[in-house]
């Protein structure tokens, strides 16, 4: 058995611990020996060949920034790649397949955009030598001998595999580059399909503006038209969805599918489950313990290795990776049962400089969450802050005699502490909020410290916490991983009904939306133009509606039960669009 010993230094606070607590405790230096010890970065250092596994430092951690690990009995115990001592370690590279879309799936902090980072040529891995600045072919070579791995860099040094790599951070692009987009992407274009690919990616209406002037949602799709404007037969995308609304996401799946050719490999990171499933050939299931160490798992079909994900346990390798399996209720689509009204409007209408909203008749009833679709730029969050009073509509009526908390779409960051900004929650939702959300371990952690998905959930539960009967979130998915996602959603409907209250939750991640939803509205019109609100509906009216717009159907897994696309043109499409029954009943 392998162990290994991580510490997360960011988290470890010897100051606020009592000057080391671990070291007191650890009954090897009790001994005599220096098992743990103090590193020269002022933090706890832990020496993994004296550690005993005794489990006592991980526990009585007050920061949870211990972590002693026994790895599965099969695994090499040589990483790939180790950030620094007691630092993160990732095991196994994923394989690229000529021919086909493989993705990758996982919970965020266990490696995947380092391995892929790997595979980029962006990352020069260190094989677990922490001391090492360079590792040329020959050793990468020799340590995946017998492998796919050995394979895949020995094509590389020969020149047969070129890589072009898009990456998550896609922010950075603006605060490198200043100009026009067409001139950016005319830099990269060496296969001088610049015309083409911006018409396959719905970007030319910007290729006259500043890079740092277009949305997240036109920055992402102009990353990847840069990374496929590259010749290469290898493209890597790490979260090609994000900031993109439904309709840009099934656009952008279809483009990435059609890249991969019998010359051609494609890898993708993805969080939207759906999409996932709808993009990809092939998984690789990567597990592991955030911030402490990740394991690539070998490739599975799509359907098989999502569903492993989702069942939490990996049977090849006798591994539990999950104390759980998730699960997807068998239910009716629910149409609407009215009873308490919380809030109504009538004839809203909001006019800006070049766009318009129009908002015609609906009503929010008491113990539902509402579910909102619609693409980008078509008002929805203009609607939602009506709603919550943050924005005074034109004309018409918002009748509501109840207390609003909103989560807006944009999160502030500021020098505060996340305890003193989720006292409410500490107080009176410990078990409903901070636990489930993870965000224990943040709490002595200032805002601006977080990262997106922290910033995230902090910002969920305190909208939740607040004294209220609506509930307003724009966009709670973003930044989340698969199983954040999930977990948010299950917190936000047993809030409601253990509290008597509602919520109406905007996002594109349709999984997300179907999961969560006893009612939809949809958003129809012309982005950036004109938008109308429709709904509220039942599930499968509001479905069938917003699924017509987007050309698609969807369908349950037999096994996970979870909504899966069905492929255009199939039996199952093509009967379900027959039948008007787009939506599974």
């Amino acid at each position: 058995m392998t162990r290994i010993a991580v510490i997360e230094k960011d988290k470890c606070n010897p100051a606020k611990c009592g000057n080391f607590l671990c070291i007191r405790l650890c009954p090897v230096n009790r001994g005599g020996e220096e098992c743990i010890f103090k590193a020269g970065d002022g933090k706890a250092g832990i020496d993994e060949a004296l550690c005993t596994g005794c489990g006592i430092c991980p526990k009585r951690c007050p920061f949870g920034a211990i972590h002693i690990i026994n790895l599965p009995e099969e695994l090499d115990s040589q990483p790939i790649h180790q950030y620094g001592e007691n630092g993160f370690h990732l095991y196994n590279l994923p394989t690229p397949i000529f021919g086909k879309v493989v993705g990758i799936i996982g919970r965020n902090g266990i490696g995947k955009s380092t391995a892929i980072k790997v595979l980029a040529g962006v990352l020069n891995p260190n094989l677990g030598n922490i001391d090492k600045k360079e590792t040329d072919y020959k050793e990468l070579i020799e340590f995946f001998k017998g492998s796919e791995a050995q394979l895949f860099f020995e094509k590389v040094r020969d020149g047969e595999i070129t890589v072009a790599y898009k990456p998550q951070a896609i922010d950075q692009i603006p605060k490198q580059y200043k100009g026009k987009v067409k001139s950016l992407l005319k830099k990269v274009d060496e296969k001088d399909e610049l015309k083409k690919i911006a018409e396959l990616l719905d970007i030319k209406k910007i290729l006259n503006n500043d890079v740092n002037k277009i949305s997240g949602g036109e920055l992402q799709r102009v990353a990847i038209a840069a990374t496929v404007l590259k010749k290469a037969n290898f493209y890597i995308f790490d979260e090609p969805s994000s900031f993109l609304d439904i309709k840009q996401r099934i656009r952008v799946s279809k483009f990435i599918r059609n890249l991969a050719d019998e010359d051609t490999a494609v890898m993708v990171v993805e969080h939207d489950l759906i999409i996932l499933d709808y993009m990809t050939d092939l998984i690789h299931l990567m597990y592991g313990k955030e911030n402490a160490y990740g394991i690539v798992g070998l490739t599975k079909s799509t359907r098989a290795g999502i569903n492993v994900y989702l069942g939490g346990y990996l049977k090849e390798a006798n591994v539990r990776f999950r104390d759980h399996a998730i699960k997807f209720d068998i239910r009716p689509p629910a149409e609407i049962k009215e009873g308490t009204e919380l809030v109504n409007w009538k004839d809203i209408e909001n006019k800006f400089e070049n766009f318009s909203l129009k908002a015609k008749q609906g009503s929010l009833y008491k113990n539902h969450v509402t579910g909102v679709v619609g693409e980008n730029g078509i008002g929805k969050t203009t609607f939602v802050r009506i709603l919550a009073a943050d924005l005074k509509q034109d004309k018409g009526n918002v009748n509501e005699k109840i207390k609003v908390s909103y989560k807006p779409q944009y999160l502030e960051t500021k020098k505060e502490p996340v305890a003193a900004v989720l006292k409410d929650a500490i107080k009176n939702y410990n078990n409903q909020l901070i636990l489930p959300l993870g965000l224990k371990n943040l709490l002595d952690k200032n805002l601006d410290e977080l990262s997106g998905g922290q910033l995230q959930r902090v910002a969920i539960a305190l909208c939740l916490s607040q004294d209220a009967k609506l509930f307003l979130l724009d966009e709670p998915s973003a930044y989340l991983d698969i199983e954040q996602r999930l977990i948010v959603s299950k917190v936000i409907g047993d809030m409601m009904k253990n509290r008597g209250c509602s919520a109406l939750v905007v996002d594109h991640d349709l999984l997300f939306i179907d999961y969560l939803s006893d009612t939809m509205m949809v958003f129809d019109g012309e982005p950036a133009v004109h938008g109308e609100v429709k709904g509220v509906f039942g599930m499968e009216s509001g479905m069938n509606m917003f699924l017509s717009d987007l050309d698609i159907t969807l369908r349950r897994d037999p096994e996970s039960k979870r909504p899966r696309i069905n492929k255009p043109g199939s039996q199952m499409d093509r009967k379900q669009k027959k039948e008007g029954k787009l939506y599974y009943s």
